[in-house]
């Protein structure tokens, strides 16, 4: 899952022991009406959320793809019908609730035996569900910066690959999966190429810090085209864009903060016990130990869910009243202080 916050994860347990020692603050962006109220920066048209400066806007939930079809970090080393049918069914029910904004990229689900690229797979359930009725699907994808890979013109073949897995003759939004070794400004004239083509509506990065959003933003700015996000790593319990100036540089200059792992990948929403956590790689980060710190918060999300007749993934990403979004906020952020 994606949210889009107009300044605007997985949690590291490093994190908690640097919150014990920090003063209580509350949040200064979330994913709801109540950014926009509180601050007056998030634009909003018909439910949606304006990704920078481009023109294009999308729900402000998203989905992200990168499960789908992978094999090496998701789905316990093996993609197979029933991931399939899991995949596809979670597609349609986004659809089916408003939310059209998918995120993908070149590299999930590539490269490795057994697996299916992300791309394909997305595209697949588009057609398919086009076939039935009309739907605006909004499409994210992402470059990725491989240290092999030289020149503006580079960006350009990736995406026209990427293009035809998905089957599509331009998507919403094309990023950079994050910074090049080296290269950096020939992939933004790239992506500056890309729009200018028509091949892509919006042109964002990912992964970046401050100072390297702020040259991104300054070198597409010069050619007339706005960089409309950065998409980063954003939960309770891995807040590092209020601390490190990504959030207020995405403030400052208008960029949309693009939040990846609102949920922790499903720790915070209470799918994982310290009895049953994650298999595969995510059973690394997701250690029985950290699950056990991570409780308190995990029933406070649940208490106040139950309070509003709310899910726990509502309450991470809530897009209802400005009143019950702050009560909701202030509420887990003071057990996340307290933890």
């Amino acid at each position: 899952m994606i949210t889009a916050l107009q300044v605007s994860g997985g949690g590291l347990p490093l994190l908690f022991a640097r919150r014990r020692r920090r003063a209580f603050r509350p949040p200064q962006a979330v994913a709801s009406d109540a950014a926009a109220a509180a601050e007056g920066t998030a634009r909003e048209d018909g439910g949606k959320v304006a990704l920078g400066g481009s023109g294009v806007a999308v729900t402000k939930l998203g989905v992200g793809a990168w499960s789908w079809g992978d094999t090496t970090y998701w789905n316990e080393f093996r993609w197979d019908d029933t991931k399939l049918k899991a995949a596809k069914g979670a597609f349609d029910a986004s659809i089916d609730c408003g939310i059209t904004f998918f995120d993908t990229a070149e590299v999930y689900g590539a490269g490795v035996s057994g697996a299916i690229n992300s791309e394909s797979l997305l595209g697949r359930f588009i057609k398919e569900r086009q076939r039935k009725e009309q739907v605006d699907v909004a499409v994210a994808t992402k470059f990725a910066a491989l240290p092999w890979r030289f020149g503006r013109g580079s960006v350009i073949c990736a995406l026209k690959a990427s293009l035809d897995r998905l089957g599509v003759s331009s998507v919403e939004l094309y990023q950079l999966h994050w910074p090049g070794i080296w290269g950096n400004e020939d992939y933004l004239d790239g992506l500056g190429d890309a729009v200018e083509q028509g091949l892509v509506k919006a042109v964002g990065v990912s992964n970046y810090s401050e100072k390297r959003l702020r040259d991104a933003y300054e070198r597409l700015r010069k050619r007339g085209v706005p960089l409309a996000s950065n998409q980063v790593n954003y939960s309770l319990i891995y807040r590092n864009p209020e601390e490190n100036g990504v959030k207020a540089a995405c403030d400052e200059l208008g960029v949309t903060l693009i939040a990846y792992s609102p949920i922790a990948q499903g720790a915070l929403t209470g799918k994982y016990t310290p009895e049953s956590p994650p298999k595969g790689p995510r059973g690394r980060i997701y250690t029985p130990e950290f699950l056990t710190k991570l409780q308190p918060l995990i029933n406070r999300i649940k208490e106040i869910g139950g309070s509003y007749g709310r899910t726990s993934t509502q309450v991470l990403c809530p897009s209802t009243s400005i009143n019950y979004t702050r009560v909701v906020y202030y509420s887990v952020y003071a057990v996340v202080f307290l933890l």
